[in-house]
């Protein structure tokens, strides 16, 4: 067990981390449009086989009765409970190329002690560089690319990647507040925002899974295996527009947000991107078709199991 106020135990056996390398950070929580977060932790713990170092004591992080863990309960006994689960692992990609992952739920708790020790972790492993990634619902269609809004300071992927940088305040993360501390301390960091349709948000969305993978292969050089994904995202996609093909309000609402997303994409200029366009992506645009668009969150919920299922694996 930890030592009674640490926040995390060090796993007994647990392999040797080398200097230098990449840290990916995932935390479910406040905003996850699309299941992109929780959707790529389980997609990793699949794939890269991680090997956990440190496992965060949920007792000090997690408000329980906001997020309850499973119990399994058979005929007239329990056989298992399932809390959920925040560790810093060993992973490594297709290449087998290795990386440090933080995976699991945001803490509830204890948000500066937390960002204290996981940047007293990166320095102890020398990271090289941090790369963290998050979504939210915007007025886009599933027609378009999922575009990013990027933040920290690697320039070079701000402007090669960032489309929607406006100047705004919303609640924070504790995503957030690691990246300032990093950025604060001069480290390599970098967060992705996924800007995943309004409509979908509330589905597991492969394309957004997709794109987060992306993001982070990207800014870390790591290979990751979506073979998986890419199928289940073929099947994803013919029942959205098999909905949307038959219903003339839905393909309305989808062809109006594409002109937006044309327009906006077509006016925007890369040589300002700091300038704030009001025409572009702002919430207070979201269409009237609204009530269509839960309709059909309402239809792919039914290919999708309850949130209940999935927090054990977070």
């Amino acid at each position: 067990m930890p030592v009674s106020g640490e926040l995390y135990e060090r796993v007994a056996n647990a392999p040797a981390v080398p200097q230098g390398l990449p840290l990916v950070i995932l935390l479910t929580g406040f905003t996850d449009a699309g299941n992109a977060v929780s959707g790529l932790i389980d997609h990793l713990r699949d794939v890269s086989d991680p090997q956990p170092v440190m496992v965060f004591d949920n007792d000090l992080l997690l408000d329980y009765r906001a997020r309850r863990p499973i119990v399994v309960f058979e005929q007239d006994h329990l056989t298992e409970f399932r809390p959920s689960r925040l560790e810093l692992s060993l992973a490594h990609d297709t290449l087998g190329q290795q990386f440090l992952l933080l995976a699991g739920y945001e803490p509830d708790f204890a948000w500066n002690a937390f960002s204290d020790r996981v940047l007293g972790l990166a320095e102890e492993f020398g990271v090289s560089g941090v790369s963290w990634v998050h979504s939210i619902a915007m007025p886009v269609p599933h027609t378009r690319p999922i575009s990013t809004t990027v933040s920290g300071n690697r320039k070079e992927l701000t402007a090669s990647l960032s489309v929607w940088r406006p100047r705004t305040q919303v609640p924070a993360t504790a995503g957030h507040l690691l990246e300032y501390r990093f950025a604060e301390r001069g480290d390599r960091i970098v967060g992705f925002v996924l800007l995943v349709p309004h409509y979908l948000a509330e589905t597991e969305y492969p394309d957004a899974v997709i794109a987060a993978a992306d993001r982070v292969m990207g800014s870390t050089g790591i290979v990751l295996a979506l073979d998986d994904l890419r199928e289940s995202r073929k099947e994803y996609l013919t029942k959205v527009n098999e909905q949307v093909a038959g219903n003339d309000e839905l393909r309305q609402m989808v062809h109006t947000l594409e002109n937006r997303y044309d327009a906006y994409m077509a006016g925007r200029d890369p040589e300002d991107m700091d300038r704030y366009d009001e025409g572009g992506f702002d919430e207070r645009d979201l269409p009237s078709a609204d009530e269509l668009a839960a309709e059909l969150e309402r239809y792919l919920a039914t290919r999708r199991p309850g949130d209940e299922d999935k927090r054990p694996r977070t």
